[in-house]
């Protein structure tokens, strides 16, 4: 059987020069996206050494737009939108138009047709989903208002782009500037009938086919796709549950393409956003996570390898140009256009750093565009090249935007107005006080208990602290979470305790205890190695779910370790031993001292 196979040589190169390149970005504070990128750019045909299948590598990558499609959909919120659409909907429009225009000059200057020059503005006015939620966790500003704002911002482009991926073979279709593919039915009615339905008759067509198919999966894939997934579930296979993730997604994106000529992308979103309504949603989202992750690789991989550098040389005033369009142009539009709803100064120059840069929709909507005629390749190029400097120069616009907050921001706008607070007053609801505390200050709590997760074990262990009368805190990640701790009165402090940041912010130098609910053990062994190096006289508690984890979190300065399967078995053989042995009576239930969660959270990720 023959080893060197083009397909196992370009999964294999582009996979591990994404690997190392993903990890010496992560190393440089940038994303990983930009390693795969640049791996892309290695293993292309525009630079010396191995060459990747330049035939099989646009196929894996319509697989990982699949997946990363489907993945879109499974965590779109309509909630989150609904919340901030006041300024979210409005705004993104806007800046979209605003962006395109910009795109569509730039381009016309350089003598590219019109659909070309659309194609190209709409590329670059669309931000990376990655790259802003990276962002804004890493700043611990996803649960305030400036962060959903951002979010909801982020939703909103993501469905023009949708749309744009819907319309624009139809247009392309009916121009004289690209060899898209004919509307079918359109086709077959002019052929058969000798209609002739024009622009507006074909786009109104491909809207038609496009409505039919949301309608299609709002009334009976929203059945049926969760009904089939708790059948699946029920069967207690784990492979066949990942299995029938999966083949949802890519059946009804395939589906969708063939019987309804809409886009693999779209078909997959769709697929996404109705698994999103089952609580299996998240299992679904878990299970699918590590072959959306892979594929999703390999289509940065693809992109890059179509990228050529020498256009950085050949043509540096367009790609300056391209550059300006989107971290100077876009940001400042969106700039203005949060002053204008009146929101604080703090938000607006969040939301503009946030979209100053281009990344997934943009690299779809540009191999559409090449594929269809409309965009030539130059660019494509200048697509690529303005994502890599965008996103490698978006630290720097958060850190500028941080040190000309100061300056921008009004003094009154800092003054807490406390003095005269009528006492009628409302209190502001647990979102509202979420949004209004934009900045997180350490702890002042001293000799405390501090308690990582709040999920089914964080909850209750946070329960009964908070019974007993201890001081504690909780680092949790978790918006919703976190709303509902600040509701009941719990001091939380948002991000990842992995963070030594976090833990700062925690003051675990000064706890007592340390108490590491999160099912993840890779983490809970690193916090709890940095916390017995901040505090060797800290008590750690941690849980597990092998005799391994516990060994390895007794190595990494944990005092005490509870492995759940233990405890279960534990309980079992004592209710055995009650009804067998005739035992102290038993009751069925939690004891009156047990204190449960008032909030069912959904499965975490063992």
């Amino acid at each position: 059987m023959p080893h060197d196979t083009p397909l196992i040589s370009t999964i294999v190169g582009g996979l591990v020069l994404a690997f190392i390149l993903g990890a010496l970005a992560n190393r440089l504070r940038l994303p990983p996206l930009v390693g795969y990128l640049v791996a892309g750019v290695l293993v292309g045909p525009h630079t010396p050494g191995f060459v990747a299948d330049q035939s099989l590598a646009p196929e894996l990558a319509e697989i990982g737009v699949i997946l990363l499609m489907f993945g879109v959909g499974l965590h779109f919120s309509l909630k989150d939108l609904l919340s901030v659409r006041g300024i979210a909907v409005p705004g993104a429009v806007v800046q979209i138009g605003f962006a395109t225009l910009l795109g569509w000059g730039l381009g016309a200057f350089m003598g590219w047709p019109t659909g070309g020059s659309l194609v190209f503005g709409l590329a670059l006015s669309v931000a990376s989903t990655v790259v802003l939620l990276k962002a804004l966790q890493e700043r611990r500003l996803v649960e305030t208002e400036r962060g959903r704002i951002a979010v909801g911002w982020l939703i909103v482009e993501d469905l023009a782009m949708v749309l744009a991926l819907v319309l624009i073979p139809a247009a392309a279709s009916i121009t004289g500037d690209g060899h898209g593919p004919v509307e079918p039915l359109s086709a077959g009615l002019n052929r058969i009938f000798g209609l002739d339905l024009g622009v507006g008759g074909i786009i109104a067509m491909t809207l038609v086919k496009v409505a039919l198919f949301v309608a299609l999966m709002l009334v009976f894939g929203r059945k049926l796709i969760p009904w089939t997934m708790h059948r699946i579930a029920h069967t207690g296979s784990r492979e066949l549950f990942r299995l029938g993730v999966l083949a949802i997604a890519l059946g009804v994106a395939f589906g969708a393409s063939k019987l309804f000529g809409v886009s693999l992308a779209l078909g997959a979103f769709f697929a996404g956003m109705v698994l999103a309504e089952s609580e299996l949603s998240h299992r679904a989202a878990q299970e699918s996570l590590p072959l959306r992750d892979a594929f999703a690789v390999l289509f940065f991989v693809s992109v890059g390898m179509l990228f050529d550098p020498n256009i950085l040389i050949e043509r540096p005033l367009p790609v300056l140009a391209t550059v300006f369009i989107i971290v100077i142009g876009k940001s400042i539009a969106a700039f203005l256009i949060v002053l204008l709803f009146k929101k604080p100064v703090s938000t607006a120059l969040t939301i503009s750093a946030s979209l100053g840069q281009i990344g997934e929709f943009s690299f779809i909507l540009a191999a559409l565009g090449v594929d269809l005629g409309l965009l030539p390749e130059e660019g494509r190029d200048l697509i690529l090249a303005g994502a890599i400097i965008s996103i490698i120069i978006n630290p720097l616009l958060f850190f500028v935007c941080d040190r000309i907050r100061p300056l921008l921001e009004s003094p009154k706008r800092e003054e807490p107005a406390t003095e005269t607070a009528p006492a009628t007053e409302v209190s502001p609801a647990p979102e509202e006080a979420v949004a209004d505390s934009d900045e997180v200050h350490p702890t002042a709590l001293n000799r405390h208990a501090i308690l990582i997760g709040y999920g089914r074990v964080g909850s209750i262990v946070g329960q009964n602290l908070k019974s007993s009368g201890t001081p504690f805190l909780v680092i949790e990640d978790s918006d919703k979470r976190i709303i509902e701790l600040r509701a009941q009165g719990v001091e939380v402090i948002p991000g990842n305790a992995v963070s030594r940041e976090t833990l700062d912010l925690a003051n675990i130098a000064g706890a007592r205890s340390l108490v590491i609910a999160i099912p993840n053990a890779f983490e809970a062994c690193s916090i709890a190695e940095q916390g017995r190096t901040i505090n060797p006289s800290i008590l750690i508690v941690a849980r597990a779910h092998s005799d391994a984890e516990v060994d390895e979190l007794r190595q990494y300065g944990a005092d005490t370790v509870i492995m759940g399967e233990r405890e279960i078995a534990l309980g079992m053989v004592d209710r055995l031993a009650q009804v067998h042995h005739d035992s102290a009576p038993y009751e069925d239930g939690p004891s009156a001292g047990t204190i449960v969660p008032s909030v069912e959270y959904p499965p975490e990720k063992e």
